[in-house]
């Protein structure tokens, strides 16, 4: 019995047009599939983390404003 190994999707494949020639239960599968995580690199880490507190700040900006305006 052989073992096949279905094709890797890869950054600069087209990955519209390979769903699109999928069967509908060959999508399911490859839709159910896990995508493993992306460890990112220092600098995007501080941007996502800035980003995060820019967000926070924000927040309480609105909450102050709706609060004050009451």
């Amino acid at each position: 019995m052989e073992k096949t190994t279905t094709p890797q999707i890869t950054a600069g494949s087209d990955l519209s047009e390979l769903l699109i020639s999928l069967e509908p239960e060959q999508l399911s599968v490859a839709r159910r599939r896990r995508v493993p995580r992306r460890y990112l690199r220092r600098p995007q880490l501080l941007l996502l983390w800035s980003l995060r507190l820019y967000l926070l700040f924000m927040i309480a900006v609105v909450i102050y404003q709706v609060w004050t305006g009451a």
